[in-house]
Order: C-alpha cells, then sequence, then structure tokens
C-alpha cells in the first residue's frame, strides 16, 4: 500500500510527497534527511494523507496535488467532500 501525502512545514508551506510507511518518511525528513528544500523548512507535520493500491497511482495523485493552488489544498485538508474523493474542483 502507498500513500499521498501533505506535510505542513515550520513556515506553513505545504510540501507534497508519497511513501509506504509516512511515519517513518516524516521522522527521515525531520532528521534533515532528504532535499535542501524541505531540510530549510524544518520541522515538518503530517497534515493529509490519502491510500492508494500503487506506487503509479498515489505518484499521479501527487503529481495532481503538485499543480494545485494552496487554497485548493487548504480546502482538501480541512476535509472538503469533492477534494477528498479526488476530484478536481
Amino acid at each position: 500500500m502507498y500513500f499521498c501525502y501533505i506535510l505542513e512545514c515550520a513556515d506553513h508551506s505545504f510540501y507534497v510527497g508519497v511513501a509506504e510507511d509516512v511515519a517513518q518518511r516524516v521522522r527521515f525528513h525531520n532528521q534533515g534527511k532528504g532535499s535542501a528544500w524541505i531540510r530549510a523548512r524544518l520541522p515538518v507535520r503530517v497534515v493529509w494523507t490519502e491510500e492508494h493500491p500503487t506506487l503509479s497511482s498515489a505518484r499521479t495523485r501527487e503529481n495532481q496535488l503538485k499543480r494545485w493552488s494552496r487554497a485548493k489544498k487548504t480546502a482538501l485538508i480541512g476535509g472538503f467532500p469533492r477534494l477528498r474523493s479526488g476530484q478536481s474542483a
């Protein structure tokens, strides 16, 4: 099982990623491992996750979310039903 996730960084920016184990990935990020972009914005916390049966479907969703505005991501995190089900708004 794979997960698409959104992290909120210390500067309140969002980071979208994919992992099999989100908790482990967050620990990895918070240890300063991974991209320089996220290292500069520590600590991070998980604000949203979505389960996917394949890596391909999780990556597709990740790419979709990376193109979304902050307002749209905030609505998804807040539980706006149309966005939660993966539909475009």
